[in-house]
């Protein structure tokens, strides 16, 4: 199980980490209604290196991201299962809008999102790039996103 850290202790974390010339991975992301995609894409991430962080949006920057019906969980209760996932070393709230800012004080080795962004749509992209880390787009789990959920319950189907 993961440790929840602020983002304070991450960065002590961090310097630690790298003293020691292990690989930190790092991604980001709402991670509401936690699914199967986001298990197998965290267990991509974390396959990349020695070490994976996960930043987790706090309850402002989701509602600014996916409206104000979200997020459905609160960020306490994403934040401990993110970093029950076996595939997780570390978890933290952040509340930008975008991670460009943790990462740039932590400055993983790889950053990971998955195969829905494109670098070029990433403003942690440019973060990565300008201090020499690697940036990598994974594959998403088709049909297997907390907005299809929601659909699914919504209208009473199930998905396939």
């Amino acid at each position: 199980m993961g440790q929840i850290l602020s983002l304070d202790q991450m960065r002590d974390e961090r310097a630690r980490l790298r003293a020691a010339g292990r690989r930190l991975v790092m991604t980001n992301g709402v991670f509401d209604l936690l699914h199967i995609g986001h298990t197998r894409y965290l267990a991509q991430a974390r396959a990349l290196g020695e070490a994976l962080v996960v930043a987790v949006n706090d309850d402002r920057s989701v509602a600014v991201l996916k409206g104000l019906q979200r997020p459905i969980l609160p960020l306490a209760e994403r934040l401990e299962l993110v970093a029950a996932l076996v595939a997780v070393d570390y978890a933290l709230p952040f509340s930008e809008d975008t991670a460009a800012a943790v990462v740039q004080l932590l400055q993983p080795d790889m950053y990971v999102k998955g195969g829905d962004y494109t670098t070029k749509a990433l403003p942690e992209a440019q973060v990565v790039a300008a201090y020499g880390g690697e940036v990598r787009l994974l594959p998403m789990t088709p049909a297997r996103s907390t907005s299809d959920i929601i659909r699914a319950i919504q209208s009473g189907t199930r998905l396939s």
